[in-house]
């Protein structure tokens, strides 16, 4: 197929960029039109081999030990400090995130601040000072404190390094980018000045998109799952971490803890909590965790080139497929504004290219269906940039969020809910989700799109729609995304 148009969803499209060019700088491709669910894991800069990386994370755990030392020092910190030091926007700018839309998100506010200062004046009062890891990591955060997870991490971690992000698009952006796409900026917090205490500014000439800055990432200090170190892997390996630490009274305290704190029949909610209430008590198993991951580093390294790849291939290669075959043999963008009876026109033709045209493809890797809702959100997002429709994330009422709201003026909304199949909520999600959603935003239509995979994810499908009743209900779109033997693969 060759493509008459295009529509320009990615870094190297906007701005004009050999997409091999950005390749060999080792930048990420970023799309301007969703965030990405990739993250910076501070992991990844310990372990590097790169000079100026490993001083990055130096850099980061040098300002968290000044937090540290000023915790420690001073009982209460006053409100302007505490915020000058403790508080962080998000670097929206970097197009990494979990909402699926834009890329606006909510930053590091009080909560973060508070869990961080309370961990380091408290529990982490070792902090750069430990004996049994061979690093200091910030991820002890996400270990110990509520509110603190691998996005809390990433946008930390993101504002420590600013200032090298900001070079290292400046630097790309002088050589490969036209003057017509680019512009000095002045930006705050860029640089910690230890010695004074205090955040500096700095100018950069840097890619503008919709008047404000964009920033590019290395690939190889990215990630798509949980940290390396993560407060997942820690619960999951808490027993053995017990069973090798050399204390062999702690074997003892634990069976005596559990006996105190957890009923008979406790679920593993409670037994989690059991678990995180013995670490407060002995933070050391913390340390010997992470130096069970220092010494595994380079499987995290290997891990998140794979992630990466698998990244750039869906949602730039796969999903960018789907959006080119749409513009350029179907009227997906030139259908009109009505929102009920063109997002159906539009749900019909994304159907007709799955099932019928050969892009089934674009949901697989390497044979394995994608198993994560939040990846058809963003192709949903990336699908209908460039219509005149307005498309966005439904405003979170207190009962979730629907998955998207198209809207045309004040009055005309429909909402639209992309599932798999084998999410387990889904019967409850039927019978109810949509109707509260609809209500809460004033919009009178509503669809759900359910996107399956094989005989028996359709045939649980059915199932849960005949014993709703809701077979026949035209609202309720089936895409049927099962390999087709006829269909060419996605190149």
């Amino acid at each position: 197929m060759v493509n008459t148009k295009l529509l320009k969803l990615y870094f190297s499209d906007y701005f004009e960029v050999d997409k091999k060019v950005l390749q060999k700088y080792g930048a990420f491709d970023i799309s301007l039109i969703a965030d990405l669910p990739l993250f910076i894991d501070p992991f990844l800069l310990f372990q590097s081999d790169k000079l100026h990386y490993k001083a990055l994370h130096n850099r980061i755990i040098s300002y968290l030990s000044y937090l540290r030392d000023i915790s420690m020092s001073q009982q209460q910190i006053d409100a302007g400090l505490l915020m000058s030091l403790f508080y962080f926007s998000e670097v929206k700018q970097n197009y990494f995130g979990f909402t699926s839309m834009g890329n606006s998100g909510r930053g590091l506010g009080k909560d973060f601040a508070q869990a961080l200062r309370g961990s380091l004046s408290k529990l982490l009062s070792s902090f750069g000072k430990e004996t049994i890891t061979l690093g200091t990591h910030l991820e002890k955060l996400c270990l110990i404190s509520k509110g603190v997870g691998r996005d809390s991490i990433s946008d930390f971690v993101t504002n420590l390094i600013k200032e090298y992000l900001l070079e290292y698009t400046q630097e790309f952006a002088k050589e490969n980018i036209s003057s017509k796409f680019k512009a000095e900026f002045a930006i705050r917090r860029v640089k910690f000045n230890r010695d004074l205490g205090v955040w500096t500014s700095g100018k950069f000439v840097l890619p503008v998109y919709r008047n404000d800055f964009v920033i590019l990432t290395p690939k190889d200090i990215l990630t798509r799952e949980n940290n390396w170190i993560s407060h997942t892997d820690y619960i999951g390996e808490f027993y053995s971490i017990v069973e090798a630490m050399p204390n062999i009274q702690l074997q003892a305290e634990l069976d005596r803890y559990f006996k105190e704190t957890l009923t008979k029949k406790y679920t593993w909610k409670e037994e989690k909590k059991a678990i995180e209430g013995f670490t407060r008590l002995h933070p050391e198993l913390i340390d010997y965790f992470i130096r069970s991951k220092e010494d595994n580093g380079e499987t995290a390294v290997e891990r998140s080139a794979i992630f990466v790849a698998e990244s750039e291939q869906l949602f730039i290669e796969q999903f960018g497929y789907l959006v080119q075959y749409l513009l350029n043999n179907t009227e997906f963008y030139n259908i009109g504004y009505l929102t009920k009876s063109e997002t159906y026109k539009r749900i019909q033709l994304f159907k007709d290219a799955i099932e019928n045209k050969g892009c089934w493809t674009i949901f697989y890797n390497k044979d394995k269906p994608i198993i994560r809702e939040e990846d058809v959100h963003v192709l949903f997002r990336l699908v209908w940039f460039g219509t005149e429709l307005d498309v966005s994330r439904e405003v979170n009422d207190g009962r979730g969020p629907a998955d998207f709201k198209v809207s045309y003026g004040q009055r005309d909304k429909t909402l639209v809910e992309f599932k798999l199949a084998k999410n387990t909520h889904l019967r409850d999600n039927l019978q109810k989700q949509l109707e509260i959603y609809k209500k809460a935003s004033d919009a009178e239509n509503g669809y759900k799109v359910i996107i399956y995979f094989s005989e028996k994810e359709l045939a649980r499908i059915n199932d849960i729609l005949g014993e709703l009743k809701m077979n026949k209900d035209p609202n309720i779109v089936l895409i049927d995304a099962r390999p087709k033997k006829s269909a060419s693969k996605v190149s």
